[in-house]
């Protein structure tokens, strides 16, 4: 049996407009509409390059210091991976303008256009591009160029960022990943807001990557908002760090979802207060609370470790005993459901995959600039998931039995 091809709804959506857009008859109709778009492309980019030169971009006159100005377009025809492409080659009154991303004389482009994007998705700065563009393709392109050449991705991010969503998802972790930002003239530490959704079909992705201020409850309600706003109807289970209000404002947005608190966080906020010489047998104790097969064994395990450390330790005790309804969520289901949702390390990985492509840059000049980046490297990680969560066939069994009446044969591709 022929294997079906599988899209991402974004992907979908992205694709059905330029069809919309191009209503292409056969296979050779797409291949136009392809080249069309990396001609519009290569066009945007070869502007940048005028902007870049000139120092203004075009009829942001206010901003003009130099006497030279734009002095039309001569036609081009070059050869690219795509077949050939007509372009307009932007010209300057003074004839000092040297296009770098078409080079004059140069008619051959194949392998060359989407190099900038993905060295920059990987991490490398702008300054590091224009090397590496100078080195291999012999193309003198200034770092502030490159920089405006990914300024163009913006409006695809923007719109990533508001598509809509499923109606329904099994589970959605949050957690906020930090950078510094320049705001005002001064250096301030941000949190990136992230949510990464699984969906019912056992796949996952990120729902959206929110710039904001310190990480608080406030704004995490506001997150919820706008993913409840782009058409996400209902979440099964939300697995969350131990933020102050965080179940509150959850449970404001969506009454109906369970919450399971990251017991990894909480094992490393309990054991801030354990003096080293009894960290060992401490951890031999509270492991038997969480590794329990079921609550009430953990409650009783919780007992014993309170009886036995209470006095020494009452805050790291005190804190399992107020957290406990939101820690003990995932006694109730099977070890499928279990391995995926008492811990937010899932989403704690993504957020280092994105610390590693950003640590070339310790700030950014604008929340913009830090949203791109973080853009294109979402999109280089995630071309990986192409699979789904372990075992899905048997945790989506679970699921139906335990959401059955929320969990309806049409809500599952």
């Amino acid at each position: 049996m022929a294997r079906r091809r599988k899209m991402d709804p974004e992907r979908k959506a992205f694709i059905n407009s330029l069809l919309e857009h191009y209503q292409p008859k056969d296979a050779q109709d797409i291949q136009d509409m392809l080249k069309d778009l990396l001609g519009e492309t290569l066009q945007g980019m070869l502007e940048a390059e005028m902007d870049d030169h000139l120092g203004y971009s075009k009829y942001d006159y206010k901003n003009k210091e130099t006497d030279d100005s734009r002095n039309g377009y001569s036609p081009k025809t070059v050869t690219s991976s795509m077949g050939t492409i007509d372009l307009d080659i932007p010209r300057d009154r003074k004839g000092d303008f040297e296009p770098q991303i078409v080079k004059k004389n140069q008619t051959d482009i194949s392998n060359i256009e989407d190099q900038v994007l993905s060295m920059y998705a990987k991490g490398m700065t702008t300054r590091d591009i224009s090397a590496h563009l100078k080195d291999v393709y012999g193309v003198d392109a200034s770092a502030e160029m490159i920089s405006h050449m990914t300024d163009r991705i913006l409006p695809i991010a923007k719109e990533w960022q508001n598509r809509p969503l499923e109606r329904k998802y099994a589970i959605v972790f949050m957690d906020a990943v930090h950078f510094h930002v320049r705001e005002d003239n001064r250096t301030v530490k941000k949190a990136v807001y992230v949510a990464i959704g699984v969906k019912l079909n056992g796949k996952r992705e990120v729902l959206g990557m929110w710039v904001g201020g310190n990480e608080s409850a406030k704004y995490w309600l506001s997150v919820l908002n706008e993913i409840k706003n782009r058409g996400v109807e209902d979440i099964m289970i939300v697995s969350v760090d131990g933020l102050t209000g965080f179940g509150d404002a959850i449970h404001a947005v969506f009454p109906q979802a369970e919450i399971q608190r990251c017991i990894v966080h909480q094992i490393r906020y309990s054991t801030k207060f354990i003096s080293y010489k009894d960290l060992r047998p401490f951890m031999a104790d509270l492991k038997l609370v969480y590794k329990a097969d079921t609550e009430d064994l953990a409650l009783t395990a919780l007992d014993d470790l309170e009886e036995k450390w209470g006095k020494k330790y009452p805050a790291s005790i005190g804190s399992w005993r107020n957290n406990w309804t939101q820690l003990s969520t995932y006694f109730k289901y099977p070890s499928e459901i279990r391995k995926l949702i008492y811990t937010t390390n899932s989403i704690e990985n993504f957020n280092r995959q994105l610390r590693k492509v950003t640590k070339s840059k310790t700030i950014f000049p604008t929340d913009d600039a830090l949203f791109k980046m973080l853009y294109l490297a979402m999109m280089d990680v995630t071309k990986k998931w192409t699979g789904k969560a372990w075992d899905w066939g048997l945790t989506l069994d679970q699921l139906c039995i335990y959401f059955g009446d929320r969990i309806q044969p049409v809500d599952i591709d």
